[in-house]
Parts: structure tokens; C-alpha cells; sequence
């Protein structure tokens, strides 16, 4: 059960894309799993992909079309990943974006596909095929919500969100999607996510937007550690407004590109495979940013930590034995102070005179759970959202393919 996360009722269109959502039978029987998403010519597109070695072959036909043209259609099917596959799942990638095509019809590289799902079994390319002619009669522009649900796998709550923004006294819309729950950890993006708006924007500047904000939202994230070698990121503007959000608008513009990112990012974490407990890890007090994100990473990554807080059990030297740790050069514990919630747990370097087990207890029984960490040496700050480890984190991935 997610941690205080609900799907949406509704979400706002967004004029200049159209979406569709089918049953290829990939995977899924009783679920869709294809989503066909249309966007009006002159629209641009800015990405962000997995920095796994494996990546999979959608990912390395995304960056290429990508250098090409300006995208016409994204495909995205649930349940099969398309990684590991080699010279034949690269071929499969490409032949789903010359199917598409033909009926589109544009070109085979004004297409992007996305695979989300099990590792290293071949795509098929058969079903997908046979699945278009439906999704292409299906195209609507308020086809959001169930696109949300086409994509998840391990997710038990579809992700998604809509912001409106006035801008010089008019209103751009943006609505974003996103699945993932499990195989999650910060090094670009960490799962499948598309956000869409109607603003008028360069794509130079919507490129450089959307990797400042993924700095502050999907990069902040992790479950487990594992970065996934299918992780995507599209952000899509049709211009369609015809509001343009360059110069003075552009402030207000990142604002809300940066709730809704935020909000999909978190909803991950809240969604993370079996998790209880939405922790928050606020590490201040850092020589630098680069710095904060270390030790917040090492704290929400340690196992013991992740247990511990699943059992409400307050055993906070785990949480000081992360921070130790993480390998912060000339790291003086004797300034470092750490708090479980309000309840100061180490002052200086060392235990609180005011803690008692008591109110840690108290603390890790709650649903969402801050942990801060001053490290006394300069300003900066990070903050990194993680959830704890269950037992059903290790049925679930246990299990995943059986």
C-alpha cells in the first residue's frame, strides 16, 4: 500500500497531444499495456536518459532519433523492458518506430519508444503491430488517466498530476505521468515518466530546464539502489497556448514544471515496493550540494537503516554509522548533530542529554519520517527521499517473474 498517495480523478488535457491506451498482450492479459502518445507537429522535446552501461535498445534509438527531428509519436509498452536483448532487440525497437510510423505517417525517427519491464527477453514486435490500428482509432485528448495506468508494472498506485500556471495574465497547463516503484536510485531519472504542456518554448531552453529540475526532483530519489537500464524522462511542448514562456516567464514556468516533477518523484518513493514509511533525509550544514547528496544518499541506501525504521525500532546508530561512513574527506564528527523528526538524537558528535528511547520510539512509529543531519561544515544543502524496506520488498521482487 503507498504511503499516503492516492491516483487522481482527473487530469487536465493538454491541446496538441493526443493519447491511446491498448491490450498488446505483452505481458499483461487483462490490462492495457501500450500507450501510443500523438503530438501535433512543431511541438519540441526535451529528455533525459538512464546513464546505465546496459542501457536498453529503446533508450539508444531514443537518443539518436532525438538528433534528428522533432518527435511526432511516443510508444511505451508495460512489461517488457527491451534490455539485455542485443542486435535483435535494437532491431525490434526500430521496426516498432517504422510500424508506427506508416501509420503516423511520418518517419521511422520522428518516433520514440520506451520499454518498461523484465530484462532480457525479446520484444514482441508481432504484437505491438497488431495492437496499433486500435490504438491509433483511440487517439483523445484526455486519455491521461489511463495512460498513468498502461505503464506501471510493480506499481500499485498510477502517478500523475496537472498544474496551471498564469503567466503574463494567461494560463499554461502542464500534466505529467510517471510509473515506477521498484529498481530506483538517482542518476538521471530513475523510472518512465512524460509531462506535457501547452507553453510556447525553445527547445534549447526547455532542455536546459528540464535537466536543472530533474537535479531537484528525480535525482533526489531513491528505493533500493538499483538505477534501471530503461530510465526516461520526456518532456513534451506543444506550444499549442501560444503563450510563450521564455525571458520573464520563465521563472513561473519552472516553478510549476518543478511541482509537478517534484510531486511524480516523490510519488515513486511513496510507491516504492512495499513501503511503509516515506522518509525525508535533510542533510545541511555541507561544504557543497555534491557533498549533502553523499551523505543523505549513503543514509537512505543503508539496509539496516531501511529495517530498522520498517520495525519502528529507533536504533539510531545506524543512521550514525551511514553518516560515518560516507566517505566525506576530513569529516569532523565532533561538529555533526542528528535529528529523528523534532527529537535531537546526536549533538556534537555525541549523545543527546535530552533523547530517551522513548521518544525516538514515537518518531519511527509515523508514517513519513524526517531525518536531519548537520554536518557544521559550510551552508549548503540536500535533501533525499527514500522509503523503508519490508518483507514484501523481498517478495515482490522475488517473485516478479514467477
Amino acid at each position: 500500500m503507498a504511503v499516503n498517495l492516492h491516483a487522481p480523478d482527473t487530469l487536465l488535457p493538454i491541446a496538441g497531444v493526443r493519447l491511446a491506451s491498448v491490450n498488446a498482450g505483452i505481458r499483461y492479459k487483462n490490462r492495457n499495456d501500450l500507450l501510443l502518445i500523438e503530438l501535433e507537429p512543431g511541438s519540441h522535446t526535451a529528455a533525459v536518459f538512464t546513464r546505465n552501461a546496459f542501457c536498453a535498445a529503446p533508450v539508444h534509438v531514443c537518443r539518436a532519433n532525438l538528433l534528428h527531428s522533432n518527435p511526432r509519436y511516443l510508444l511505451i509498452n508495460a512489461g517488457n523492458a527491451n534490455a539485455g536483448t542485443g542486435e535483435q532487440g535494437m532491431a525490434a525497437a526500430r521496426e516498432s518506430c517504422e510500424r508506427v510510423a506508416e501509420q503516423g505517417a511520418c518517419w521511422a525517427e520522428q518516433v520514440l519508444p520506451f520499454s518498461t519491464g523484465v530484462i532480457g527477453q525479446q520484444l514482441p514486435v508481432d504484437k505491438i503491430t497488431a495492437a496499433l490500428p486500435e490504438a491509433f482509432s483511440k487517439l483523445e485528448a484526455d486519455g491521461w488517466l489511463e495512460a498513468s495506468r498502461t505503464i506501471m508494472t510493480t506499481d500499485t498506485v498510477a502517478k500523475a498530476m496537472s498544474r496551471q500556471v498564469e503567466i503574463f495574465g494567461e494560463t499554461v497547463t502542464i500534466t505529467g505521468i510517471a510509473k515506477g516503484a521498484g529498481m530506483i536510485h538517482p542518476n538521471m531519472a530513475t523510472m518512465l515518466s512524460y509531462v506535457a504542456t501547452d507553453a510556447l518554448i525553445e527547445k534549447e531552453v526547455l532542455q536546459s530546464l528540464l535537466n536543472d529540475v530533474v537535479e531537484e526532483t528525480f535525482n533526489c530519489i531513491t528505493v533500493d539502489g538499483d538505477t534501471s537500464t530503461n530510465d526516461s524522462l520526456i518532456v513534451m511542448a506543444t506550444g499549442s497556448s501560444g503563450i510563450y514562456v521564455g525571458g520573464d516567464g520563465l521563472p513561473a514556468f519552472r516553478q510549476a514544471l518543478l511541482e509537478v516533477c517534484l510531486y511524480l518523484a516523490q510519488a515513486i518513493v511513496r510507491d516504492g515496493e512495499g513501503a511503509t514509511k516515506f522518509i525525508s533525509i535533510d542533510v545541511q550544514g555541507a561544504a557543497t550540494r555534491a557533498e549533502a547528496r553523499i551523505v543523505g544518499n549513503t543514509v537512505a541506501l543503508s539496509p539496516l537503516v531501511k529495517t530498522a525504521l520498517f520495525a519502528s525500532d529507533p536504533n539510531w546508530g545506524r543512521i550514525l554509522a551511514a553518516v560515518g561512513r560516507s566517505q566525506i574527506d576530513a569529516l569532523d564528527v565532533s561538529r555533526i548533530s542528528i535529528w529523528l523528526g523534532e527529537t535531537l538524537l546526536i549533538e556534537n558528535g555525541e549523545p543527546a542529554p535530552t533523547y530517551y528511547e522513548e521518544l525516538g520510539a514515537a518518531e519511527t512509529k509515523r508514517d513519513e519520517i524526517n531525518i536531519r543531519i548537520y554536518l557544521g561544515r559550510g551552508e549548503a544543502s540536500a535533501t533525499t527521499w527514500t522509503c523503508d524496506f519490508s518483507y514484501d520488498y523481498v517478495k515482490i521482487n522475488a517473485e516478479y517473474r514467477s
